[in-house]
């Protein structure tokens, strides 16, 4: 049963911070296995924080979550209101979540290669389906939203992820904060992948802050064309809003052939997770076999459940 639209400030708290939004966030913090990878020193540790624990599934659920709030915060999202953006999946499917438990429509523009079981939690949600050419990618998506909204602005809440500080600041706000409490300040790296940019932004700022020696380092696919879902070719894409080249200390790129090697691997030691985690991991060893010692704190963005139906998976090496 969705939850009534709140009339005031005062009401929209106690509905959202008494509702599914109140579990999101505080992500376990997992202590990967150095047995599994070799070239590494001693007195190198590896963590992932664990995403999928959030409420929908994803990293995603947190500026999803923080966009809608701040809008019904600014009055911007009134109950007349539909929700829209722009997708790969899991930022799609986080508003989804977040508007079916407020009772708010959600319309989301996805390209039409996205994975069945992602397009099934939309449809679950209850979000309208628009599906953009494959082929633009997640570029096409936005420029249909661009031109939904241009049509009709009165009737749309357009949450804009690539463009929203909102999305930055749920990282700057929870996610920077739990990764720095859970390792008692022992993070001396941090690493992971850029779509919108807004977890890298939002944890690095927050890192720099409270430690400015903490090196953290962005990650991309190393091609335009490439399979890493959620992740984007920098130099060939349209840029996020929010992005910032020179935030980090430095920056690395990863292959698509790489990615999928070490999902595989991850799952057959027990951990199920999307490509786009895989592809922080393979990151966070770069970094990590260069080091003598040192903590090295990565994100697990997703589990694999919602990749299952692609091919990758049946590869032997």
């Amino acid at each position: 049963m969705t939850q009534s639209i709140p009339d005031s400030v005062e009401e929209m708290e106690t509905q959202f911070f008494s509702g599914i939004t109140s579990q999101i966030g505080n992500t376990p913090l997992l202590e990967l296995d150095s047995n599994l990878f070799d070239g590494l020193s001693p007195n190198v540790n590896i963590f992932a924080k664990a995403e999928w624990f959030n409420p929908a599934g994803s990293v995603k659920d947190r500026p999803a979550w923080n966009m809608i709030k701040q809008g019904l915060i600014s009055g911007e999202l009134t109950p007349r209101k539909t929700i829209i953006d722009a997708s790969s999946g899991n930022t799609g499917i986080a508003l989804a979540m977040v508007g079916a438990s407020l009772g708010y429509k959600v319309t989301i523009c996805i390209p039409k290669n996205a994975s069945p079981e992602r397009l099934q939690l939309l449809d679950a949600y209850g979000a309208e389906i628009i599906l953009t050419d494959p082929l633009e990618g997640t570029d096409g998506a936005i420029e249909r939203v661009r031109e939904i909204v241009a049509d009709n602005a009165d009737n749309y809440f357009y949450t804009d992820q690539y463009n929203n500080d909102a999305n930055w600041q749920a990282h700057y706000q929870t996610t920077g904060p739990e990764i720095y409490q859970q390792t008692k300040g022992g993070i001396t790296h941090f690493v992971t992948g850029l779509g919108t940019s807004g977890t890298f932004r939002g944890i690095t700022s927050y890192l720099k802050e409270t430690d400015p020696d903490i090196c953290c380092i962005s990650m991309q696919p190393d091609t335009a064309f490439h399979g890493l879902e959620g992740l984007k070719h920098m130099e060939t894409a349209i840029q996020p809003g929010i992005y910032e080249p020179d935030l980090g200390d430095q920056h690395i790129v990863v292959s698509t052939t790489d990615a999928q090697k070490m999902t595989r691997k991850l799952a057959n030691a027990g951990i199920l997770v999307g490509i786009s985690s895989g592809a922080n991991l393979c990151a966070a060893l770069k970094i990590a076999r260069d080091l003598d010692h040192g903590t090295v704190v990565t994100i697990f963005c997703d589990r694999g459940e919602r990749y299952l139906s692609e091919n990758f998976w049946e590869a032997n090496e």
